[in-house]
């Protein structure tokens, strides 16, 4: 396949399922929002912008399998054809209430592989894009990822899944361990831009549970062509199902899953032991 073709189809049909998001910002009541969940919204405007990409990539690719977020569709991990998987509006939540950080990802997945990936901001206008072996660029430009050597300079974020009211990992603890071993931790509530920016040095290192193919697809390729590391909690490569991520420069990765691992017991920042790790 010409990855770099279908790149640039990739980011046409990005903008325009984009242009539906920037359209409907901010929405006008919340009454237009359903909600798949107790904390998991779903607005038409979803929707809108997941049957536009849906009926692109139909057309252009029909032997192509198709997973989305809303829609459903077959299965990422298994034999056959190619896989898109699309998230046509991330921080669905945040679009819902006025707050101005949102993403559309798509990406193309083979032999469970992201080849080509594209995040795209509609508010600001950024488009993040990579092909496998061609790197990662923002509007065009090549990015990588930040150069900063230790933990306790990080800048991290992460998130929390749905079921966080009820369920008894629901990452709060984790963030506690990494605010006390960092700069700083964001949870600004779009995956998928969270991934961008590490890829273009913005964060230098996130983590997140239970999230899905859709939110990491694009995201794990940006990562990795920008020249950082992402893995499971076990530093293992099973990361395309979202269950668990670590996505980084390279550089902290390893004190980062030691947090994970070792939790409170983690050396802190002054520690012998977090100097030398």
């Amino acid at each position: 396949m010409d990855y770099q073709a279908i790149l640039e189809m990739t980011v046409a049909i990005a903008h325009e399922a984009g242009s539906i998001v920037a359209r409907d910002f901010p929405l006008a009541a919340l009454d237009h929002v359903g909600f798949k969940g107790e904390v998991n919204p779903v607005t038409e405007t979803d929707r809108a912008a997941e049957d536009l990409i849906r009926s692109r990539v139909q057309d252009l690719f029909p032997e192509h399998r198709i997973l989305a977020e809303e829609s459903g569709g077959d299965a990422w991990d298994g034999p056959g054809p190619p896989v898109w998987l699309i998230d046509p509006l991330d921080g669905t939540n945040n679009f819902a209430h006025g707050f101005p950080h949102v993403g559309v990802s798509i990406s193309l997945v083979d032999s469970q592989q992201p080849v080509v990936g594209v995040v795209y901001d509609p508010l600001r206008e950024e488009t993040f894009a990579a092909r496998v072996g061609g790197g990662a660029t923002l509007n065009g430009e090549l990015i990588r990822v930040s150069d900063v050597e230790d933990l306790p300079e990080a800048f991290l974020a992460t998130g929390f899944p749905y079921d966080r009211r009820t369920a008894a990992d629901n990452n709060v603890e984790r963030m506690d361990h990494f605010l006390r071993r960092s700069q700083g931790v964001r949870r600004a509530g779009a995956a998928v831009l969270d991934l961008a920016y590490v890829a273009c040095g913005r964060f230098d290192g996130f983590w997140e549970i239970r999230l899905r193919p859709w939110d990491v697809a694009a995201g794990i390729l940006l990562v990795q062509e920008a020249g950082g590391a992402v893995t499971d909690f076990a530093g293992g490569p099973g990361v395309l199902s979202g269950k668990q991520i670590v996505a980084s420069n390279g550089r902290i990765h390893a004190h980062m899953l030691w947090v994970i691992r070792d939790g409170a017991q983690a050396p802190l920042p002054d520690s012998v032991d977090a100097r030398e790790a």
